[in-house]
């Protein structure tokens, strides 16, 4: 008995020295290891495997493409390149009322330039758009026609909620969870696009929002720390808003804010005093860093990240994207 104790102990002390790995460097004998490295460069690391999934991505579009138009070139007797030339005269001709539109629109980048000596371009930009989309609808047919399933896979990341509010149902299919900054611009200018995406998915999406308040913002923290106080008594979503929607984020906007929203002051100014959300915040900057962001706004979409102030057009793609991907995967 006693010599298998020994036995157990020796191999264990074995263990623990072959598991500890070598430092990748030694500065004046301090060992730097590769966890450290990992850690250090995981925000770089992150950006290389989305971009090279998007390469992957659009590489397998093309093959796609490529596969289609041969599957049904051959089931009509032609070849892809009639088929491509056939959509391609599908395209109509841009209207007068179209090319004003677009010149209208642009004016202010078009500067001095009257429609005439912009027309040509003008109409060669909307022949291009119509054509696009023209073969992107006639391909998504395609699509259905010869059953398309991609099983690349996305990178990425496990991010939890952190108990933050949530807007939207638990179950829903998407779950984004932002990472963010009341002072941020890019924050307030990404708001469009949150908004829209809400408006647009409704309960097909769950929003979680979490604290990262830059050190070069002096007012971000104080706002985070109001809107938790906000959350104490149950008004977060309301506060949260109209610190996106604010120039001004100094105390005295705090609490006018909170008056608007109907709080109890004498509650919240003491709330604010204490700092009593400061953990919270903490956590959320912690949590962050571990995911690699090292900025704001990070979105986290079913743990596919996008990095800055995106339109909505790149949320669409993930989104679209993601709950083909649930679709696909639920037995039929």
């Amino acid at each position: 008995m006693r010599t298998i104790v020994l036995t157990t102990m020796i191999l264990g002390l074995f263990a623990g020295v072959s598991a500890a790995e070598p430092p990748v460097a030694t500065v004046g004998g301090h060992p730097i290891t590769r966890a450290e490295l990992d850690k250090h460069v995981k925000p770089k690391l992150i950006e290389i495997d989305n971009e090279r999934y998007e390469a992957l991505r659009d590489g397998l579009d093309e093959l796609i493409t490529i596969e289609l138009y041969k599957q049904e070139a051959k089931a009509r007797g032609m070849t892809p390149e009639a088929l491509q030339q056939e959509i391609a005269g599908k395209v109509a001709e841009p209207t007068d009322a179209e090319i004003q539109k677009v010149y209208d629109d642009n004016k202010q980048a078009l500067k001095d330039a009257t429609l005439e000596s912009v027309k040509p371009r003008i109409v060669e930009y909307i022949k291009q758009q119509k054509a696009a989309q023209v073969e992107q609808d006639y391909l998504d047919g395609l699509r259905k026609k010869y059953a398309t399933v991609v099983i690349l896979q996305p990178p990425k990341i496990e991010v939890g909620t952190g108990g933050r509010p949530e807007r939207g149902p638990k179950n829903a299919p998407i779950t984004i969870i932002e990472f963010s900054d009341y002072e941020c611009p890019f924050c307030k200018k990404a708001e469009e696009s949150v908004q829209q995406v809400l408006k647009t998915y409704g309960d097909k999406v769950r929003f979680v929002y979490r604290d990262f308040p830059l050190d070069i913002h002096a007012s971000a923290r104080p706002a985070s720390e109001a809107a938790h106080c906000a959350q104490a008594q149950g008004k977060f979503w309301e506060y949260h808003d109209k610190l996106m929607a604010a120039t001004d984020l100094s105390a005295d906007k705090f609490k006018t804010l909170a008056d608007e929203v109907k709080l109890d002051r004498a509650k919240f100014d003491e709330c604010i005093a204490k700092q009593q959300f400061k953990a919270d915040i903490d956590k959320d900057m912690e949590d962050a860093t571990d995911v690699g962001v090292t900025g704001t706004p990070a979105f986290f979409i079913n743990g596919r990240m996008i990095s800055g102030a995106e339109p909505f057009e790149k949320f669409k793609e993930i989104i679209d994207d993601e709950l083909a991907h649930s679709k696909a995967a639920k037995p039929s």
